[in-house]
């Protein structure tokens, strides 16, 4: 089965390594997902996401969500639900 994307990578805080992401598809705390760069990819889980600072469970599309990334992203990396 393919993975879905879910968005796009706008902004990334290298500091707090923190992903703004732009959302297409559904995604849910607790998913898994792949992000895919210029030079590499890596999966992680979803363990928390904020809107407007704002902790949710579900982001759905058209909200812009920040997300903890365990490696640095680029803008334009694309974001994928990893299914299973």
């Amino acid at each position: 089965m393919a993975d879905i994307k879910v968005g796009k990578i706008t902004h990334y805080f290298d500091k707090i390594s923190v992903a703004v992401v732009e959302i297409e598809n559904t995604l849910s705390v607790g998913d898994n997902i792949k992000i895919v760069g210029h030079e590499e990819e890596f999966t992680q889980p979803v363990d928390s996401m904020q809107v407007e600072h704002e902790s949710v469970q579900t982001a759905k599309k058209g909200d812009v969500v920040g997300m903890k990334t365990i490696q640095p992203v680029k803008e334009g990396d694309e974001v994928f639900k990893v299914l299973a």
